[in-house]
């Protein structure tokens, strides 16, 4: 298991994965998919059910929701068979000698933002045209709430934090916490910024509570391409049950290509269903800007890899002497082709 299990337990009931007869001479195959949170990153996994492609390939597909790591960790423990998760947390789980493989990659930049309440914005003295690094060094003192201790989320609160100079473990107090809760307390003067995934900067942002910190999705230049959204089990599964692993990737396949030609059906149909509860015109905001992030290509690379363990050296949650050499062995397009 992870290093960070003990912050996050792996709550994933056992499940037997089986075949069964469907219509023609077809079939079906049990699926469990963990995601880590509900958010806009996953897009394409809300897709690939609503819309039918599970279905489509022959794919019967529980989602458990296991928050963090706790994803990766119910994959690794076998109480579930893929997870959609980013290139940082993958490759740390390979660094310790837990490999996963990857079958494909939907989002191609990072898609964390850091947000700042506004009066705590001004009372240290940042402003919009303040290099990225020049803010960072302001949030000396300051709480940030996160989702889930060692995840991207966590990842990049800390690369932020370490482009300021600031020391990642002492500097800034973390609030870890759900996101849909970040957005009260930061209104209750709980905490005085958050770090998480659209919608939910989007909605403190627009609603004029607080300002933008930090956007992976736009300020980390540096970090093009990232592996964000990584489809993935662990390397047996393919091996093991090869058909499972095609008609997931054909899956996925179809939905990104759905994201890339239709988002409007998609924000529609799909989407707005998902966060019932959030004011249309604010998710709108939030998918025109995450639409920015999924790959038109969705094979897994080297590059993108790389980037991801960028993002964890600089964080301090891998130390380099544990850096991979070697991507060799993590990933397949084979079922792309």
């Amino acid at each position: 298991m992870f290093k960070w299990s003990k912050f996050i337990a792996a709550a994933a009931a056992g499940a037997a994965i089986g075949l069964s007869p469907t219509a023609g001479t077809s079939q079906e195959i049990n699926v469990i998919m963990a995601l880590p949170a509900q958010t806009l990153t996953f897009t394409t996994a809300f897709v690939a059910e609503d819309m039918g492609f599970y279905k489509k390939e022959g794919l019967n597909v529980s989602t458990r929701n296991l928050v963090g790591v706790a994803a990766p960790n119910a994959v690794l423990a076998g109480s579930a068979d893929f997870t959609v998760g980013t290139g940082p947390v993958y490759l740390r789980a390979a660094a310790q000698g837990q490999r996963f493989y990857a079958i494909a990659n939907m989002i191609d930049r990072m898609m964390v933002e850091m947000v700042l309440r506004k009066d705590v914005a001004e009372r240290v003295g940042i402003t919009e045209k303040m290099p990225i690094a020049e803010r960072a060094k302001r949030l000396k003192g300051l709480t940030i709430g996160i989702q889930g201790v060692g995840s991207i989320v966590h990842a990049w609160e800390r690369y932020i934090v370490a482009s300021g100079g600031l020391d990642v473990e002492n500097d800034v107090r973390i609030a870890p916490m759900d996101p849909p809760a970040m957005l009260p307390a930061l209104e209750n003067k709980a905490i005085d910024g958050y770090t998480t995934s659209m919608p939910f900067t989007t909605q403190a942002v627009v609603k004029g509570s607080a300002v933008m910190l930090a956007s992976s999705v736009t300020d980390a230049p540096e970090l093009l391409p990232f592996a964000y959204a990584l489809v993935y089990t662990v390397p047996e599964k393919c091996k093991q049950n090869r058909e499972m692993c095609a008609r997931m990737a054909r899956a996925y396949a179809a939905a990104g290509k759905m994201v890339q030609e239709q988002p409007q059906k998609v924000f529609d149909e799909v989407l707005k269903k998902r966060f019932a509860k959030m004011e249309p015109e604010l998710l709108k905001a939030a998918w025109d800007r995450t639409l920015l992030a999924h790959a038109k290509d969705i094979r897994v690379n080297d590059k993108m890899l790389e980037n991801s363990q960028k993002v964890s050296l600089q964080a301090k949650l891998l130390d380099p002497k544990d850096a991979l050499k070697s991507f060799e062995g993590l990933y397949t397009d084979e079922f792309l082709k």
